[in-house]
């Protein structure tokens, strides 16, 4: 799995990428045909405070890929409701796979 962290206005410290690989970590855990992970955190400069910390993700597995974006006054807490996102999105999809492989095809009866 290949794992970018970037950031836009932003410099990525060890703490805040280490932070975001272990919550990341609850995804991988769930499913683990994920292939690709981007992650950018950015800082906007918006009037209104309390939506200024913004944390996108773009996963890419096996059979797609899945969006997810998140804006917080604190970062940290973007981080916590963008992975409570991606992690819906993730079950959604294993269970969509594994529902369309066990179909079987009705037996006849004669």
């Amino acid at each position: 799995m290949n794992l970018t962290i970037s950031g836009h206005h932003l410099e990525v410290t060890p703490a805040l990428r280490n932070y975001v690989t272990n919550k990341l970590d609850r995804i991988t855990r769930h499913f683990d045909q994920v292939v690709d992970i981007k992650v950018l955190l950015t800082v906007e400069k918006q009037k209104e405070k309390e939506r200024r910390q913004r944390a996108e993700c773009k996963i890419h597995v096996k059979g797609g890929e899945m969006f997810a974006e998140s804006s917080h006054s604190d970062l940290y807490a973007a981080l916590d409701e963008l992975v409570d996102k991606l992690d819906r999105q993730v079950g959604r999809h294993k269970t969509r796979i594994q529902d369309h492989h066990h179909l079987e095809a009705p037996k006849r009866l004669m």
